[in-house]
């Protein structure tokens, strides 16, 4: 690297038709060969493309991450095709990769940190091709990304080989410049990539719906902040974009749960139906995406960080004050129902304590960048403290919420108890020559001796009461058409159609809320359950009041499949928990716990101490400087919108 020499800052460049592009003038032309050499191998070995690109300084945008990013997008470099982006200057670096695609995010970390950062840190600049090479053949086999790569300090090994193979493969290396140059545009890529297989497409598919589904709720959640300051006018077009997309992920959402039913697909269909899942996740970024900058011109965090500082402390005092209520409403609660009754918010004060201590440091953080005139670092601890605000809110809100449905779902129980009995007085009263009548009153009173038990005490369970309830009504309800007459029937039907809805809105708002605040650990199953109870209960509510015998199998069909989602949704938690990632203890790094696990601070690399660092960092880099840990929130937009992970110095 030259001394004294300034730097030329460097914008996101247009890639040529062939994998090296050396803008710093690092590598001799025989270095130039041997990586191209070695990434040609690499996509013939593989079926991936790695690209790398050599600049003195990143610029416009000066983050390593978003400079990557950048060029990978207008390059148009697809899921399966990598760029290494290295400003030798600058001591910058970052590997760019589809989160959709093979290699997941914690192996392309690894990646940079054991393969390419060492190499780097030598100024092995072909060494660096190797070992992203070596590390992304390791990934794409299974591996850890760390491979058994020598490139840190291999400059010397590299050498040798050059001087061996240099002379025999210029000829041909010169053939395939050729033919490379031929084949045009970087995005169909160098070479073909094999046919996916359909585990693939799956894996890819379940991907994209979850990150799909995280972004839409982060937009969601800075639509409304937006339309908080600035009112319903100014945010039209984004609301409209943001319906689009919820429209298009909604789809995405039905053929997953088609593909998880229990009636068995065909192989066509399978791929079929994941693959229109790919394109409408992706249709749904896209849109979003397109919207991302203006948004981000509407809000100005960066120009307006001290104004929005205040307002956010104020919500964070006014959250911090509310959550001595929202615990003595819950120890209430627990005094009263059992724990499976209160499950979806048992943890909520813990969670809602994490999520503003995280609020805390990002704002303090954001107090100092002010401080130093960084407009830009404020704005991403504002936005990340502005979440996590809302979280704990609606953590806190969770308990109320879930204590008005228990309470409702206690008078609909007592109500149906007194409604049941006088159907089994009625019903004993009829002719029953067969016996059936009298075994359909047996079943009932049994229901009701069950639902008296779970209605009474201080271990109520109110909804489980109404759901063994309803079941017996439509039992009873079977026999009791005769005798009654069509305006009773309808009547009948409309009375229990609203109380099934009122449980099925209770179980879905729950599931909701569980989901919303923990999505960083809740996977592609739980949510496709949520949407589609979600997409029943709007069935329901249209058909409520011309076909109440359909609305009630929607809404018993949101119900049913609300609880699948709280309970796939718990596991995926208790498995985030079972590795460090959640916890309810306070202190320590329980405020980024709690942040990751509510999808606040997005695919961090747990470091699980204070001597170790994030990939990234709110704001930071890796190596050698203060703070870090974590990674920058999402705003609104897709997936284009929001920090891959990693890169760092070097």
């Amino acid at each position: 690297m030259a001394v004294g020499t300034a730097a030329a800052a460097t914008a996101p460049v247009t890639l040529d038709s062939t994998y090296v592009l050396d803008d710093a003038g690092v590598l001799s032309s025989a270095d130039e060969a041997t990586a191209e050499s070695r990434l040609e191998q690499f996509s013939s070995d593989t079926g991936l493309g790695l690209w790398v690109v050599y600049v003195d300084q990143f610029t416009d945008p000066s983050n390593s991450a978003d400079w990557a990013n950048q060029t990978a997008q207008d390059n148009g470099l697809g899921p399966t095709q990598y760029l290494l982006a290295i400003a030798t200057d600058g001591r910058q670096f970052y590997l760019s990769g589809d989160s959709s695609g093979p290699i997941t995010e914690d192996q392309l970390a690894t990646i940079e940190q054991t393969q390419i950062q060492p190499a780097l840190r030598d100024d092995d600049w072909v060494g660096a091709v190797e070992a992203a090479a070596t590390g992304l053949t390791d990934a794409k086999g299974g591996g850890s990304g760390s491979g058994d790569a020598t490139a840190g300090g291999g400059s010397s090994w590299l050498t040798w080989l050059l001087v061996i193979v240099v002379v025999g493969v210029a000829i041909v290396l010169l053939v395939m410049f050729l033919r490379r140059r031929k084949k045009g545009a970087v995005t169909g890529g160098p070479s073909a990539a094999p046919a996916v297989s359909i585990e693939e497409l799956q894996r890819r598919a379940s991907s994209l719906l979850v990150q799909t589904d995280d972004a839409l709720k982060t937009s969601t959640q800075e639509l409304g902040f937006a339309k908080a300051q600035f009112g319903d006018a100014a945010t039209t077009e984004f609301e409209a974009a943001l319906g689009s997309a919820q429209q298009g992920l909604d789809e995405a959402f039905g053929l997953k749960q088609q593909l998880d039913d229990a009636t068995p697909d065909s192989e066509a269909d399978t791929r079929a139906w994941n693959e229109r899942i790919i394109a409408l996740c992706e249709a749904a970024n896209t849109l979003l995406d397109e919207k991302a900058a203006a948004f981000d011109e509407l809000r100005k965090l960066e120009q307006n960080a001290p104004e929005a500082l205040r307002r956010v402390q104020d919500e964070q005092a006014k959250a911090a004050a509310s959550l001595d209520q929202a615990t003595a409403r819950l120890r209430e609660l627990q005094g009263s129902y059992a724990p499976e009754a209160l499950a979806t918010v048992a943890d909520n004060p813990a969670q809602a304590q994490q999520r503003l201590a995280f609020a805390d440091e990002q704002l303090t953080a954001a107090q100092a960048a002010i401080g130093a005139g960084d407009g830009g670092e404020a704005a991403v601890g504002i936005r990340a403290a502005e979440e996590a605000v809302s979280q704990a809110t609606l953590l806190e809100n969770a308990i109320d919420k879930l204590a008005d449905d228990l309470a409702a779902g206690e008078r609909n129980a007592a109500a149906l108890v007194t409604e049941l009995e006088t159907d089994i007085a009625a019903a004993s009263a009829m002719p029953d020559a067969d016996g059936r009548i009298a075994g359909v009153v047996a079943a009932t009173r049994q229901q009701l001796d069950t639902a008296r038990t779970q209605l009474t005490g201080t271990a109520k369970r109110p909804l489980v009461a109404l759901q063994g309830l309803e079941a017996a009504n439509e039992q009873i309800d079977a026999l009791m058409k005769g005798v009654r007459d069509a305006a009773a029937q309808a009547d009948r039907a409309r009375q229990m159609v609203g109380q099934v809805m009122m449980q099925a809105q209770a179980q879905v708002s729950a599931a909701e809320d569980y989901i919303t605040a923990r999505r960083g650990a809740v996977g592609a199953d739980a949510r496709t359950r949520l949407a589609e109870a979600g997409a029943s209960l709007a069935r329901a509510q249209a058909l409520q009041a011309s076909d109440p015998q359909q609305a009630m199998q929607q809404a018993q069909r949101a119900d049913q499949l609300a609880a699948q989602a709280i309970g796939l949704a718990q596991n995926d938690v208790g498995s985030f928990d079972g590795m460090g990632g959640g916890g309810q203890s306070g202190g320590g790094n329980s405020g980024m716990l709690g942040a990751v696990l509510g999808g606040i601070v997005i695919n961090s690399l747990l470091s699980g101490g204070g001597g170790g660092r994030s990939s990234g960092g709110l704001g930071g880099m890796f190596g050698g400087g203060g703070g870090g840990g974590g990674m920058r929130p999402g705003s609104f937009g897709g997936g284009g919108t929001r920090a891959r992970r990693g890169g760092g110095r070097f």
